[in-house]
């Protein structure tokens, strides 16, 4: 039976995000319930992002089912970049639950209420954490191990929850114990203020992936280093260029060889190149152009469109 690597692809990643999926769920109803116990207005506007986090996982989920699908006549260059579509609402979706958290607080602040139940609160509300925490943590170590960049920005997005929780908690004891109440959403303003740099940071990243940007400097480097294992006099590249779409990488760059080799030569060193490109950085699709060293027409095709 023939092996399917986008199946298989398709089949890890869908059980991480419904496992973040029904995270959210439980975490919803203890977070309502923690909220229903204590009126704090932390507790609440911490209920709000977890339906949040829902919705993103939900987002994330058909965004997998898409961006693992093999290439097509239509789609020659693959789905990759469909991730980075989910990335961007998972950021929208975090600066968004920011905003609620801010207004909630706000409103609070000018109306100040008595929380209640407040050691129970905590305690359902510290449970809900340990979950997220947990599932963020997964979703954050698989989104590095498998290039995914919808399951670390899901998981991002949980981690934010578990700062928003922190310092939830921290301002109800607080209350708790001084029974000066505005700290109770002073605190949830401060954690909504933490949670807009996560929210940015995600939308930046799904922002240059769509507008191609080049492999990360670590990466960029791992290439120069293969490339110089086969620079000498008769050999030379330029016109490099590279791009990331979700898990796969793309490299092309001109190789310039002597006029007078075979066409056998050239192609059998590219083919090395290549190889060499694919054993250094995994999943990534090489384009090699060979062009004669001698002749100046070869470096007229150096920039993205070509010289007069």
């Amino acid at each position: 039976m023939t092996r399917d690597p986008h199946a298989e692809r398709r089949s890890r990643l869908t059980r991480l995000i419904v496992l973040s999926i029904a995270a959210a769920v439980l975490t919803i109803a203890l977070k309502t319930t923690a909220w229903a116990l204590t009126g704090s207005v932390g507790l609440l506007s911490d209920a709000a992002e977890s339906v949040v986090n829902l919705v993103a996982a939900l987002v994330a989920f058909l965004v997998v089912q898409y961006s693992t699908k093999p290439p097509d006549e239509e789609h020659a260059y693959g789905h990759e970049k469909a991730d980075y579509l989910s990335a961007g609402v998972e950021g929208g979706l975090v600066l968004l639950a920011a905003a609620t958290i801010g207004y909630t607080a706000i409103d609070r602040l000018l109306h100040p209420q008595e929380l209640e139940s407040v050691g129970v609160g905590v305690a359902v509300s510290v449970a809900a954490s340990l979950i997220n925490l947990a599932v963020a943590l997964v979703l954050i170590r698989a989104g590095r191990e498998h290039q995914s960049i919808v399951l670390e920005a899901d998981g991002r997005h949980l981690m934010t929850d578990v700062w928003t929780t922190a310092g939830v908690v921290a301002a109800i004891v607080a209350v708790a114990l001084t029974g000066w109440e505005p700290l109770d959403p002073l605190i949830a303003l401060a954690v909504a203020a933490n949670i807009v740099v996560t929210g940015i940071r995600l939308v930046r990243r799904s922002t240059d992936g769509l507008l191609d940007r080049a492999l990360a400097p670590s990466e960029l480097a791992t290439v120069h280093a293969a490339l110089r294992r086969f620079e000498c006099d008769d050999v030379r590249f330029h016109a490099l260029r590279t791009r990331r779409a979700g898990s796969r990488a793309f490299v092309s760059t001109h190789l310039l060889v002597p006029g007078d080799w075979s066409v056998q030569r050239g192609h059998d060193l590219a083919e090395h190149v290549e190889q060499a490109l694919r054993d250094a950085l995994g999943n990534v699709t090489v384009f090699t152009h060979l062009e004669p060293l001698e002749d100046p027409a070869s470096f007229a095709d150096t920039g993205l469109d070509r010289a007069d």
